[in-house]
């Protein structure tokens, strides 16, 4: 099926403040010249794209919002610089909306997976460390005789912010 991107793009709720932007893309800079990456100037667009929210964005949004800037792409461009960005560990992929936010805990390595948690009610994205869920979960299936390939854990619900908030209009 193919998606007609809107007129005007669609700016996600919760907008990060310029300076941690700015960090943020210069973290990514680092990462991907620490690994012999090439931080192309689409791969760095689509990046702040995606590191400009707090919550998570689709990459039809990020094309939207490329297109409202004067940058007209091709869908595929857009998904090869979020593979780039997905392989250098810089973004993360949430599964359940098909959307893609910006890695903020970049000491996986160390410190061990994260899980998601994602707020039904204003769209924010948080990872929190648990290392010992992604440990539990692969002792339970070799347990049970199966070899997990687990990627990812998240959990959806309502963030602190939001929480003692009333539910905006369509939210559930």
């Amino acid at each position: 099926m193919t998606r007609t991107p809107s007129k005007t793009a669609t700016v996600p709720k919760g907008s990060v403040p310029k300076q941690r932007l700015s960090e943020a893309v210069e973290r990514a800079r680092t990462i991907f010249a620490e690994r012999s990456l090439r931080f192309t100037d689409l791969r760095e667009q689509v990046f702040a794209e995606i590191a400009a929210t707090n919550g998570a964005i689709g990459a039809y949004e990020i094309l939207d919002r490329l297109s409202v800037k004067g940058t007209r792409l091709a869908p595929i461009s857009v998904y090869r610089s979020i593979d780039a960005l997905l392989d250098a560990g810089v973004i993360h992929r949430l599964e359940s909306k098909n959307a893609y936010f910006a890695c903020r805990r970049h000491e996986h390595a160390t410190k061990g997976r994260p899980i998601f948690l994602s707020c039904e009610r204003c769209g924010g994205v948080l990872e929190a460390e648990a290392q010992a869920i992604f440990d539990e979960i692969n002792e339970t299936a070799r347990r049970a005789g199966f070899e997990p390939r687990v990627k990812f854990v998240e959990v959806s619900g309502i963030c602190s912010q939001c929480a003692g908030k009333p539910a905006r209009s369509g939210a559930t």
